[in-house]
């Protein structure tokens, strides 16, 4: 088992292709996966959260400044960067409404991981995901209605439980765990990477296969819409590269890499449902979910080997 494991994290950039393909193509395959996207993420979590321990929570509060910048950073250019390529690949409407939403939205719940493959700061990226995640309900609706004009309702009670469940009770716990029985996990520290890269793969099938319908309705048109997911991803790593200018930190800088250019694009469906909001206004997260899913990776490996 574990040989496969180490396999898989290895080659997780050809697994990732094969699985999206088989997403597209037999789109039951995710489906029947998508109501267990929840427990999956959360499972991500923990498996993450096992590789620090409190004393490594604690050097993180300990510089508030980073976390500033992580905000700064996520909701600042990246707000701005959605609405421009918006307006640059769709001009206006729902679809561009939809880039800018995604412009918005807090860090994905799976950025830790990624920056664990490609050996960063993991205890700081949990710190950036719990606080950007926990923050958004406030401030996405805010900056939607400045660039678009339109009003985002977010419900609220159902977003705070869920984004409890999946980020901040896992990674409690992991931490803990990690904290008391250090050196029992701190054993299997070469697999968690792994393990993580699994969930990874099974929560990309689950993204797909209940998407594949609509990404492939649009026919051509597709490609136009995954161009704008890719341009606002590359975008992403762009902006999450500037933080070079305030810190020489290698695993720092890797943190705000993935911490920048991932969005919790599951997010944006519940806010577009709650408000009555034209259901096309998702879409461009449906697509960048993908894409994200699969540059990340490419993205991991090349930071790994340098």
């Amino acid at each position: 088992m574990s040989r496969f494991i180490y396999f898989v994290e290895a080659h997780l950039v050809w697994f990732v292709m094969f699985v999206a393909g088989v997403g597209l193509l037999f789109p039951a395959t995710g489906i029947i996966l998508e109501f267990a996207i929840g427990p999956l993420l959360a499972l991500l979590m923990l498996i993450i959260s096992l590789t620090f321990d409190a004393h490594a929570v604690r050097i993180v509060f300990r510089k508030p400044s980073r976390q500033l910048l992580a905000l700064g950073l996520v909701y600042g250019p990246m707000s701005i960067a959605g609405w421009l390529t918006g307006r640059l690949f769709f001009g206006s409407g729902p679809l561009a409404a939809g880039q800018t939403l995604l412009g918005t939205l807090p860090t994905d719940v799976s950025s830790p991981l990624l920056v664990l493959m490609a050996k960063g700061n993991v205890a700081l990226a949990a710190v950036f995901n719990a606080v950007n995640t926990a923050l958004c309900p406030f401030i996405v609706p805010f900056l939607f209605l400045w660039l678009t004009g339109l009003q985002l309702d977010v419900p609220l009670g159902s977003i705070i439980l869920e984004l409890t469940l999946i980020v901040l009770v896992p990674t409690v716990i992991g931490v803990s765990l990690r904290t008391k029985f250090s050196t029992f996990f701190a054993r299997h520290d070469s697999a968690y990477a792994g393990i993580g890269s699994i969930l990874y793969l099974l929560i990309l099938l689950a993204v797909v296969g209940p998407n594949a319908a609509t990404i492939i309705g649009y026919g051509g048109y597709a490609f136009v819409i995954a161009g704008a997911a890719l341009c606002l991803n590359l975008i992403g790593y762009l902006v999450g590269m500037s933080s070079r200018l305030l810190t020489s930190d290698r695993k720092e800088v890797i943190t705000y890499l993935f911490t920048v250019s991932k969005k919790e694009f599951s997010i944006a469906a519940a806010f577009v449902a709650a408000s009555g909001l034209p259901s096309e206004i998702a879409i461009p997260a449906a697509f960048f979910a993908v894409i994200q899913m699969i540059t990340s990776p490419i993205a991991a490996k090349i930071l790994a080997r340098h």
